[in-house]
């Protein structure tokens, strides 16, 4: 039987539902919380829909929690419903979400109690309009009438991690629903052309700690390079925070950011191809 990571959040920061059969003495457990180190959510990518196989985990159905069973739906296409948002922060950060994959509060992914596992969503907060696109790989929230658990990033680009909870509208993507594209922009800069996406990433440091990565990412900023990304990933030694430019379109325009760093004194970069 699959153990589910389970998401709530409370009004003063969220708390996580049991797992299947936990004692249900410990209901909850401790209070989860944002990061203490700010950071730029403007500078976090959206996730890209696209087509991807059903996960190997988290796509058990029928499951029961809490005494109640849920059915997870045959495919996504078409849904769109209304409910609470709520979201989970650093208590989780790293580790495994339902998929098995590590929960990364500093992207832009959420849970859900029925969607098949990966989906992908536009999330619109009603009140305000706020929007934003999020990679569906966990199971939750499961207090409450909570239609969907949004990592804290997400929150935050919606402006619900200050409330703990606000009424959104989600709605599933497909990879054909044209998001294929985005507008590339920069704060101090006016909004540029569409760009399409590709699979090229250059990858130009890699740094220890989460501080160090985001100082470099300024020092590419000022230095005039876009589509700055920040990807986390645990290794033997511990957690490694990696800086690299894309997706890009094709090598050729990787091989002229390469250039470009090398000249900027950014070192020997590497071009990274794959999916």
């Amino acid at each position: 039987m699959l153990t589910l990571l389970l998401a709530a959040c409370a009004s003063h920061g969220p708390e996580r539902a049991p797992r299947a059969g936990a004692d249900p003495a410990h209901r909850y457990e401790p209070l989860d919380g944002p990061p203490n180190v700010p950071f730029d959510v403007d500078a976090i990518p959206e996730p890209v829909p696209r087509e991807e196989p059903l996960a190997r985990y988290g796509n058990h159905s029928p499951y029961e929690v809490l005494g109640k069973r849920y059915r997870v739906l045959p495919r996504g296409a078409g849904y769109r419903e209304r409910g609470i948002a709520s979201w989970y922060g650093t208590k989780f950060h790293g580790r495994l979400t339902s998929t098995r994959e590590p929960y990364d509060m500093y992207q832009f992914t959420a849970a859900h109690k029925t969607l098949p596992l990966p989906s992908y969503a536009r999330v619109t907060r009603i009140d305000n309009g706020r929007s934003v696109v999020v990679r569906i790989n966990d199971r939750g929230p499961f207090v409450d009438d909570r239609l969907i658990d949004l990592s804290y990033a997400a929150a935050v680009k919606l402006g619900i991690h200050g409330s703990g909870t606000a009424p959104v509208e989600v709605q599933v993507l497909h990879a054909d629903d044209g998001l294929a594209t985005r507008r590339v922009s920069h704060p101090s800069k006016p909004p540029s052309v569409l760009r399409s996406r590709g699979d090229v990433l250059v990858q130009v440091a890699a740094f220890g700690t989460r501080a160090n990565a985001y100082a470099y990412r300024k020092r590419l900023r000022q230095a005039g390079f876009d589509e700055i990304r920040i990807y986390t990933a645990r290794t033997r030694a511990g957690q490694v925070w990696r800086v690299r430019i894309g997706p890009l379109a094709d090598r050729a325009q990787a091989d002229a950011i390469r250039v470009r760093l090398r000249s900027g004194g950014f070192g020997e970069p590497r071009i990274l191809e794959g999916p």
